[in-house]
C-alpha cells in the first residue's frame, strides 16, 4: 500500500504551478537540492516516473501532472479537516498568512492585526507587502491565505476559479498636482485633458494602477501619458509630486490628510474610484481566519464612518488647515 506523504505532495503541486525547482525553492525557503531530494522520494513512494529532462531543468510526466491534479485535491481535504479540528475547541488558535498592497496593509491589515492580537491572543498573524500580481498565485496555492485586492473603475480584475471575493471598501481617486500648479490654485476639479503635458507618475506596467492612469487618460483625455516615473510606492510617488513637479493619480487611502506642498483635486470629467476586495480560498474556513475577518470587518467599519467626515484633502490649495 503506498502512503503519501502530503509535504511532498505540496512541493509536487508547487512545481506544477512554478515550473521550475529553483521557484519552488525560493517560494517556500529552501534550497533546490531539498526540493529536488523530496520530489526523488515521492517518486520512490508511488513507484511512477514523475518527472523527465527538458532542456537544462525537468517538467512533469504525463504521471507526475496526474498525481499534481489528485494532490491539490488532498491537500484541500487535509486544510478542511485541520479547519473542522479547529473549530471543536473555545480557544481560538492559528496562523493567518494576510497580503495586500501598500495602503490596505497599512490602513486595514495592520489594525486589523493590532485588534487580533487583542481578541485572540493564540491567533499568530504574518503579514507580507505584496502587489496583487503577485499574490493572488500565493493565495490560490496556499502560502496566503487572505488578500486585500484592488479594482478600479473601468478595469475590472480576472476572478480566478477557487477563490473568493468579498467587497471590503470603496473610495474615491484624487489628482495630486503641486500646490504651486496653475490648475491647484482654484481648489475646482480638474480635467485630465488640461494635463496632457505634464510628467506622470504611476507604478509598474502590468499593475491594475499603471493601466488606470494610462486609460484614464486615454479615455477622458484623449492622450497618452508621460509615465516617466514608476514606483509600487506611493510615498515615493507623492515625492516625485513634491519635488520634481509630477502629477498623480491616486487612491484615496494613500493620502495624508494635509500636505502643504501639494494639492489633491477631484477628476472634472467624471467620478472615479477604487474598490478593496478581501480575497480567499473557496472551502472551509479556519476559526483564525474567521477571527481575523471580523477584526477586519471593525477596521473598514470605522474608516467609512471616519470618510463620512469632512477631507482636509478636498480643501483649495493654500488654505490653512485646522
Amino acid at each position: 500500500m503506498v502512503t503519501l506523504d502530503l509535504r511532498r505532495l505540496r512541493f509536487l503541486r508547487e512545481f506544477e504551478v512554478r515550473g521550475t525547482l529553483g521557484a519552488v525553492a525560493t517560494a517556500l525557503g529552501y534550497s533546490p537540492s531539498a526540493i529536488s531530494q523530496q520530489l526523488t522520494l515521492l517518486e520512490k513512494e508511488t513507484g511512477a516516473t514523475l518527472f523527465e529532462k527538458s532542456g537544462r531543468g525537468v517538467r512533469l510526466t504525463d504521471a507526475g501532472r496526474l498525481l499534481a491534479s489528485h494532490a491539490g485535491l488532498l491537500l484541500t481535504a487535509a486544510d478542511a479537516a485541520m479547519a473542522d479540528l479547529a473549530a471543536q475547541t473555545d480557544f481560538v488558535r492559528g496562523t493567518v498568512r494576510l497580503s495586500g498592497l501598500q495602503s490596505a496593509a497599512r490602513r486595514l491589515l495592520v489594525p486589523a492585526v493590532a485588534r487580533l492580537a487583542l481578541s485572540s491572543p493564540g491567533i499568530r498573524a504574518e503579514v507580507r507587502e505584496l502587489e496583487v500580481e503577485q499574490a493572488l498565485p500565493e493565495l490560490r496555492l496556499g502560502s496566503v491565505d487572505l488578500l486585500i485586492s484592488d479594482e478600479y473603475d473601468g478595469h475590472p480584475r480576472p476572478r480566478p476559479a477557487g477563490l473568493r471575493f468579498a467587497l471590503l471598501h470603496t473610495e474615491p481617486l484624487k489628482l495630486v498636482l503641486p500646490v504651486s500648479h496653475p490648475l491647484a490654485a482654484a481648489g475646482s476639479p480638474v480635467p485630465i485633458a488640461a494635463l496632457r503635458d505634464e510628467v506622470w507618475t504611476t507604478s509598474d506596467p502590468g499593475t491594475g494602477h499603471h493601466a488606470m492612469v494610462v486609460g484614464t487618460c486615454r479615455s477622458l483625455g484623449g492622450f497618452d501619458p508621460d509615465l516617466r516615473h514608476r514606483c509600487y510606492d506611493a510615498e515615493v510617488q507623492l515625492e516625485l509630486v513634491r519635488q520634481a513637479g509630477a502629477v498623480a493619480l491616486l487612491p484615496l487611502l494613500t493620502l495624508p490628510a494635509s500636505d502643504p506642498a501639494v494639492a489633491f483635486r477631484d477628476v472634472a470629467e467624471q467620478s472615479l474610484g477604487r474598490r478593496l476586495y478581501v480575497v480567499t480560498r473557496e472551502g472551509p474556513e479556519a476559526p483564525a481566519l474567521t477571527a481575523f475577518l471580523a477584526a477586519l470587518g471593525d477596521v473598514a467599519s470605522s474608516l467609512r464612518d471616519s470618510d463620512r467626515d469632512p477631507d482636509p484633502r478636498d480643501a483649495p490649495a493654500g488654505r490653512a488647515e485646522p
